[in-house]
């Protein structure tokens, strides 16, 4: 089985600049959330940003998510980042003059209890009140759209036709294109070693290639973001878990067109892949740590899964592979703010496995923090402050 996906690599049009002695702004991490804030920063004027990577581009948890976007969720917060990527997604390709495989295939919800039937109606009257347009199915109809399921085994099932999914790989790369375009410097293969915040204030960042001075540095590290933000003594609770994927062989004769599809009740998951379909569930048996190695850990836990609620895709061959990390929170949700701690360090990081869907709006919400001008959200309620008793936990319902 080959165990690395072809896509993850994003090469630039240019090599990575050269490190300089001093920005206005440095953004840690060079994954969805630090090219999109990169870009709307550069886009909305801000001069002399650097972002920095320790590697390649999208090659940490960007490299291998699931691709889904929706604005499927229970909390108003999760939904508004939701909707205002989702339309971002779908003005890309006309913005950036790229196909990033956007497929708006949907996002079917499995319920095959009463208390998720409960959950998903409530959460299916707030997407709607907020702009959404699911609606609830009996299993006969989530079959309809989708044959491989069981109705016997469901006992309602919710459907957004606006959902769908797309390919990050591409949309790292164009954000991060069109911000060196605009005057970001990109740091590839460069270290972050500490972060100087005497004086209760950022004042530069040490690398291996050297230091920059600053006064503002962004956190968008993902899964490495905790250690970033205690080099300058702010906490960033965040636990990496390691989830994999599998993609069935390639056909002559494609599988029926799916929405993306996810069973709450185990948290299996597919969707189309080409001529293929991509398998998964979140094993739940899985220690935290920062391992990305493939194994078939998660194999059995599918196929039990898959066994009732779509029995055709048990037991399937796999052909490609790979492991990632989510970037989990206490309560699972994205901490986005500023410290109020330490002056000019500010985070979107956390994002326990939503960070591809929401990347387009983070960047935008960012971008208006830095400037201090009204969003098109409140960003308070995501505050790590309330992880230190200060602001009440966010409502949202995890799933994957």
């Amino acid at each position: 089985m080959h165990r690395n996906h072809v896509d993850n690599v994003v090469p630039l049009k240019a090599p990575a600049g050269a490190l300089p002695a001093a920005a206005q702004v440095v953004i840690l991490g060079g994954g969805i959330m630090g090219t999109s804030i990169a870009y709307h920063l550069a886009e909305a004027g801000v001069r002399n940003v650097v972002l920095i990577e320790r590697n390649s581009l999208g090659s940490g948890s960007s490299a291998k998510p699931l691709g889904g976007v929706r604005a499927t969720f229970s909390d108003p917060g999760n939904i508004k980042l939701g909707h205002r990527s989702l339309e971002a997604f779908e003005r890309f390709g006309e913005k950036f003059r790229t196909d990033i495989g956007l497929h708006q295939v949907g996002y079917l919800f499995l319920c095959r209890n009463e208390a998720e039937v409960l959950q998903v109606e409530d959460s299916t009257h707030i997407q709607n009140r907020l702009g959404g347009s699911s609606r609830m199915l009996t299993p006969e109809e989530a079959q309809e759209i989708n044959p491989f399921l069981e109705p016997k085994a469901l006992l309602a099932a919710s459907y957004s036709p606006r959902d769908g999914f797309a390919q990050p790989s591409k949309v790292v790369k164009a954000y991060a294109e069109a911000a060196q375009e605009l005057g970001v410097t990109i740091c590839q293969d460069t270290e972050v070693l500490d972060i100087d915040a005497s004086g209760d204030a950022v004042q530069a960042v040490h690398t291996n290639r050297g230091s920059i001075r600053t006064s503002t540095v962004i956190c968008a590290a993902g899964a490495w973001s905790t250690r970033l933000g205690a080099m300058a003594g702010v906490h960033l609770p965040i636990q990496a878990v390691r989830r994999q994927i599998g993609m069935t062989p390639q056909l002559s004769t494609p599988f029926p067109t799916v929405p993306f599809t996810l069973d709450l009740s185990t948290t299996l998951y597919f969707h189309n892949y080409l001529n293929g379909m991509l398998l998964g569930i979140s094993n739940q048996d899985q220690e935290p740590g920062f391992c990305r190695e493939f194994d078939y850990q998660w194999l059995p836990a599918f196929n039990r899964a898959a066994e009732v609620v779509a029995p055709a895709l048990a037991h399937q061959e796999l052909d490609v592979g790979w492991a990632g990390l989510y970037e989990n929170t206490p309560d699972h949700n994205a901490m986005i703010g500023s410290s109020d701690t330490v002056h000019g360090f500010m985070y979107a990081t956390g994002f326990s496995g939503h960070g591809f869907l929401q990347g387009p709006a983070v960047g935008e919400l960012v971008r208006d923090m830095y400037l201090g001008r009204e969003s098109f959200m409140d960003p308070e309620p995501f505050s790590a402050a309330r992880f230190a008793g200060e602001l009440s936990p966010l409502r949202e319902v995890h799933i994957i």
